[in-house]
């Protein structure tokens, strides 16, 4: 067993530990570059997926929408709250500005990576659509390189459907227990019947369910941030600066200085956000859209969301109270971020945070389960599969609520999602040209006042494309 944990320890020092986070920052800025800053020209365009509806007008599709909630209800959960905290401990007021900085470049990666998942997605027997860097893979760059999608399949299920899964579980539990008084096992069970339900109706009512958990809890969260805000107005220019201040190293917080600040925020940002790691191109190909590079703007607004709104939430309200010390370690994580909220608005938030971690982490753990049901479906498409992978979903989630310590039995979950990442990286590397393609015949299309650009794939007739996928002429509503 040492052996074993030493070998996943060997993979998390060399992906986490000095060669992922430097390539996923290098790659991100040379994307936002090489698209023209494709970021920000088309932020506008961004907003536009609250109202959206899917390309057909079936009303079963997975909507533009539903898709950027699935994805949000992922990528938000535990590091916006208690991340935050670790990293404001760890490296200071400054460490917010570069999960600001490494947000904003990251939601060039998560363009490329959701519009390649989107460009070769496939249609599914039942009319819904499958997609994500392993498909991408096997279409994009051939069938030799179908090795490179298996492990890109096992590593996603691993990490995120049986790593992540437990850890959620037992993030649910351990706040229940800690502000409710209710015992795990009840909590677990009563978590697990929830989690079959739903992810047994596949990815439509994981849409469906997504579409009215996503906005309730990100909402109720930022209402609440926002109240802290309007409370101590007067304070907020203060910690506005003193985040910059600590990320250029006027001044120093925490030991270790402008060093810590850019390492504890480049390293949470990228946890919380998740781009370029892989997992979001999966819901992201659901979509039911008419331009590829439309669902990648979507996608993209979901990094915003996560980091530029949810976790400066976190760092706002922890920063304007009076519970963090600069340099003191004794209080961190989730305590830190509820204690603050005790100071501002009163014991009752306590217990309201309780409610919001149940909603993050219950969207976590369905979107956990959609990614390994995805990457399932690449190894083997036999319908028993399927069924046992979902039962065993449900005994993670019971197994991670009722065990305190069952999540250290999963300690390949952040070495495996490393590898994930690394995979990934190499893929839209190597499909980037086709990429660039893609987005210049969506400029192309603005330009000659075509306000909602269409794929027709006629344009691209060398690429391993479904066109049953695609209509290639606007729809007439």
């Amino acid at each position: 067993m040492s052996l074993i944990e030493g070998l996943f320890g060997a993979i998390g020092d060399f992906t986490w530990g000095w060669s992922l986070i430097p390539i996923l920052v290098v790659f991100g800025i040379f994307i936002t570059c090489l698209t023209g800053f494709v970021q920000f020209r088309f932020f506008g365009r961004m907003f536009r997926v609250l109202s959206s509806k899917n390309q057909s007008g079936d009303p079963n599709a997975i909507s533009a929408r539903q898709a950027l909630l699935v994805s949000v209800g992922g990528r938000v959960g535990g590091g916006n709250i208690a991340g935050v905290a670790v990293a404001i401990t760890l490296g200071g007021p400054g460490a917010v500005f570069w999960m600001w900085a490494i947000a904003l470049v990251g939601m060039a990666t998560s363009l490329v990576e959701c519009s390649l998942a989107q460009l070769y997605k496939r249609r599914e027997p039942d009319g819904m659509f499958r997609g994500g860097p392993a498909r991408s893979i096997i279409h994009g760059l051939g069938a030799n390189y179908r090795w490179l999608a298996v492990l890109y399949a096992i590593c996603l299920i691993a990490a995120f459907a049986i790593g992540f899964n437990a850890f959620q579980g037992n993030t649910v539990a351990g706040a229940a227990e800690e502000s409710l008084g209710i015992d795990r096992w009840w909590t677990g069970g009563l978590l697990t019947i929830i989690a079959g339900f739903v992810v047994f109706g596949g990815i439509r009512r994981i849409a469906k369910v997504a579409d009215i958990v996503i906005p309730i809890m990100a909402l109720a969260y930022i209402a609440m941030a926002l109240v802290v805000i309007v409370i101590n107005i007067g304070d907020l220019p203060g910690v506005i600066w003193s985040i910059v201040a600590n990320a250029l190293g006027f001044e120093e917080a925490v030991g270790g200085g402008i060093g810590a600040a850019i390492a504890q925020g480049l390293r949470r940002g990228l946890f919380s956000n998740e781009a370029g790691l892989g997992s979001a191109p999966n819901v992201a190909a659901t979509a039911d859209v008419r331009h590829p590079i439309s669902q990648g703007i979507t996608q993209s607004f979901s990094v915003f969301i996560d980091t530029i709104l949810i976790c400066s939430c976190t760092a706002f309200v922890i920063l304007l109270g009076d519970v963090y010390a600069p340099g003191e370690e004794a209080i961190d994580g989730i305590v830190l971020t509820q204690q603050s909220l005790v100071y501002h608005l009163g014991e009752w938030t306590q217990y309201f945070l309780t409610f919001i971690i149940l909603l993050f982490a219950f969207s976590s753990i369905i979107y956990n389960y959609y990614l390994g049901e995805n990457a399932l479906t690449t190894i083997t498409g036999h319908p028993m599969a399927l069924n046992v992978l979902r039962v065993v979903i449900m005994g993670i989630v019971f197994l991670g609520a009722v065990a305190p310590g069952a999540t250290a039995v999963f300690f390949f979950s952040d070495p495996m999602m490393g590898v994930l990442a690394l995979v990934n990286l190499i893929a839209i590397m190597m499909l980037l040209p086709t990429c660039l393609r893609l987005l210049q015949d969506f400029r192309r299309q603005l330009q000659n006042g075509v306000q909602r650009p269409v794929l027709n794939p006629d344009d691209f007739p060398d690429l391993d494309i479904d066109r049953t996928a695609w209509t290639g002429e606007a729809p007439k509503n």
